[in-house]
């Protein structure tokens, strides 16, 4: 009897180990990231944040201007930098996309902003933004 004890435990202990296991699988594929964001230009250099701020007429005129955003930007570039490659980018005046990162729908997004549980939007694309790394745009 005590043979077929220990042969139940173990069968109760395997199968527990491999729930125990895709329950931590599950966890550990967290569709919620920190994403970064910095207003920029065409070519990824960082500007002013005034240019993105559609309240406000006297900063932008013909556009030109995007919200870059990314899981790999922290706070801290400066203007004038280039933001890494690897993000992607909207225009500054898509309230669609502005709300669906959790930013206001309008005005002004400070450089550097860093909004915590954005849904399952990477760095790589998304509300028709293009890397700022690739042509077109």
């Amino acid at each position: 009897m005590n043979r077929r004890m220990s042969s139940r435990s173990v069968s109760l202990t395997s199968t527990f180990l491999l729930l125990a296991a895709g329950g931590t699988a599950a966890c550990s594929s967290n569709k919620y990231h920190d994403e970064g964001f910095y207003c920029a230009d065409e070519n990824g250099v960082i500007v002013d944040e005034d240019f993105c701020d559609d309240h406000n007429g006297a900063y932008h005129g013909g556009g030109g201007y995007y919200i870059y955003h990314s899981p790999n930007y922290r706070s801290g570039y400066r203007v004038g930098q280039k933001l890494p490659s690897g993000g992607s980018r909207f225009a500054y005046n898509d309230s669609a996309a502005r709300s669906s990162y959790g930013l206001p729908s309008t005005g002004r997004v400070g450089n550097g902003t860093v909004k915590t549980g954005v849904v399952g939007k990477g760095g790589s694309g998304g509300h028709g933004s293009s890397g700022h790394g690739s042509s077109g745009g």
